[in-house]
């Protein structure tokens, strides 16, 4: 059997910012897939801490992906939220983007998902800053990750909950109270490798 390739896009959150490599979630999806009988190859990462969505374009670029993958993921936005871009900037970016995800995957937008923001606003770090605010904002954003991603019939899955109950449970961050902890990430593995299952078999 051919191994499955995975291609993950993003930012801090793809490359998994403060954690061990193998708590990343796209690492852990494929420990989770190997562990069904899949074979699967060590995912490729396109992803750096503080990316925007024109920083993921560069990166890609600079890649110079050349192969098809089996499975694409694509999680990015919260920098655009964070220096206070407008959603509409954002919309045409992020159209752009899952637009090359979708080559990447050789055209199937049904081996392509794309995850939602996280809510850093109920983080350690965010103590001082406008929580209500945050949400509202990156309500705004995955609201156009998500329209954009339905019109490509590419699936979508909802990890915002997931990290917005880091509220109440400081187990779900990572040690600078920012970012999640592989105890998060391995939730959204879970959920992911459910996605995914559906787009191999």
């Amino acid at each position: 059997m051919t191994p499955i390739s995975y291609l993950a896009l993003g930012d801090s959150y793809t490359i998994g910012e403060q954690v061990a490599d193998k708590e990343r979630f796209p690492v852990q999806v494929a420990n989770i897939l190997r562990s069904k009988g899949y074979s699967v190859e060590d995912p490729l990462i396109i992803a750096t801490t503080g990316w925007t969505t024109d920083e993921l374009e560069q990166g890609i670029a600079a890649a110079h992906i050349t192969k098809i993958y089996d499975i694409v993921t694509l999680l990015i936005g919260v920098n655009n939220q964070y220096r206070g871009r407008s959603v509409k900037e954002y919309e045409g970016e992020f159209t752009a983007l899952l637009k090359k995800a979708i080559v990447f995957a050789g055209n199937k937008s049904s081996h392509v998902v794309v995850l939602s923001i996280p809510d850093w606003g109920v983080t350690l770090f965010a103590a001082d800053r406008n929580r209500a605010q945050i949400a509202a904002e990156i309500d705004a954003y995955n609201a156009a990750n998500k329209a954009i991603a339905d019109s490509m019939q590419v699936p979508y899955l909802d990890i915002t909950p997931f990290t917005r109950e880091a509220a109440q449970d400081n187990s779900l961050l990572a040690t600078d109270g920012l970012h999640p902890s592989g105890k998060d990430y391995g939730r959204w593995a879970k959920a992911l490798a459910s996605v995914l299952q559906q787009a191999l078999h």
